[in-house]
């Protein structure tokens, strides 16, 4: 039951990704992919919270697999974001590429510290 139950929360996490996208996008129209860098940076301080949940005993082993491993797993996006550098490059953006390296991936990390340190801070 548990392989269904991650393929679920995959199909909705993919879905969530999709439309966040579009709605940022839509608002932000710009050279740099703000929309994947909302959703990387949202799905890492998620996944901070739900390590955080983890670790103070609040959900299961199978309730994190499937809510980080599933859900999180479809809807943030490394391949995405590497897809839309490459894109940028060829584009003679080079700036702008190597900011959608780095600025996400420090964004994420902290994002994913955040929602940790928070979680543990109020349930630790």
């Amino acid at each position: 039951m548990s392989w269904l139950a991650v393929a679920v929360a995959g199909a909705l996490g993919a879905t969530t990704r999709y439309l966040v996208d579009h709605l940022v996008s839509a608002r932000l129209s710009t050279v740099f992919p703000w929309g994947t860098f909302v959703i990387n940076v949202s799905g890492s301080f998620l996944a901070g919270i739900v390590t955080g949940l983890l670790l103070t005993g609040r959900v299961s082993p199978p309730v994190a697999t499937v809510v980080a491993g599933g859900f999180l797993g479809a809807y943030t996006t490394f391949s995405t974001a590497m897809y839309e550098t490459a894109r940028l490059l060829e584009d003679g953006a080079t700036r702008v590429a190597v900011g959608n390296l780095l600025l996400p991936l420090a964004a994420s990390v902290a994002a994913a510290g955040l929602g940790w340190g928070l979680t543990l801070a109020m349930l630790g």
